[in-house]
């Protein structure tokens, strides 16, 4: 792998990685990241944007490029083909077809954890890659606040958030709870809570106190 300048569909200049060994046989390149902190996730998601060359495009190289898979100390998560490859290079970029690919893994239980990219005999530039996990965000919903909630280990899995009254608000119904599901979209909102006496809704989620009218105000003046 070299890392190089380039330009990418947009004919914005990026830093790529690249290689292209095909003319060599027994090809086995790996692109290491630095250590990546999974900062509680328990499924990570990985963006990968590329351009792979047709090999058979290039002079003298015999058909598509080899393939194998070297366990070394890494699991594999997935092998990643181009849904578009190029046969010949335009810098204008108008021959260059982006491929966007997403993988996603786990559970994660450790600190975290390294990404490796291996090429076994292909021609392709790796132009950016996205490392994400999804999340729940806090959210108000019936008198009762949610806090932020990751998702769970498989991206069907569905996680259990508990709800908290707003001020000056009280349960109506137990247990007041949301799922968080592996898209972090909210939904099941089991239980709620209601604004206490003396207080009505403001604005659907606020619980304020109720206005005194005009012939109250002047009664306690005049009482006073």
């Amino acid at each position: 792998w070299e890392e190089v300048s380039g330009y990418d569909e947009n004919l914005n200049t990026i830093r790529t990685y690249q290689v292209c060994n095909v003319f060599e046989s027994n090809q086995n390149n790996w692109l290491l990241t630095t250590f990546i902190a999974r900062r509680g996730a328990q499924r990570i998601y990985v963006e990968m944007r590329f351009t792979v060359r047709d090999c058979s495009s290039i002079p003298r190289v015999p058909g598509s490029c080899g393939a194998f898979w070297m366990e070394a100390p890494y699991l594999k998560v997935d092998t990643i083909a181009a849904d578009e490859s190029f046969s010949q290079v335009d810098f204008g970029g108008r021959l260059m077809k982006v491929n966007t690919e997403v993988r996603s893994f786990g559970p994660l239980s450790k600190n975290g954890f390294y990404l490796a990219f291996q090429d076994y005999g292909a021609c392709m530039s790796l132009l950016s890659v996205r490392v994400f996990f999804k999340k729940c965000p806090s959210v108000v919903q019936n008198f009762a606040i949610f806090p932020e909630t990751l998702t769970g280990a498989e991206s069907t899995s569905l996680v259990i958030a508990r709800g908290m009254c707003i001020p000056n608000s009280e349960e109506v119904d137990v247990p007041i709870k949301l799922y968080c599901n592996g898209d972090g979209d909210w939904m099941v909102p089991i239980g709620s809570c209601t604004c206490k006496a003396g207080f009505e809704p403001d604005n659907g989620n606020v619980c304020r106190g109720k206005s005194l009218g005009s012939s109250s105000v002047d009664l306690l003046k005049y009482v006073y």
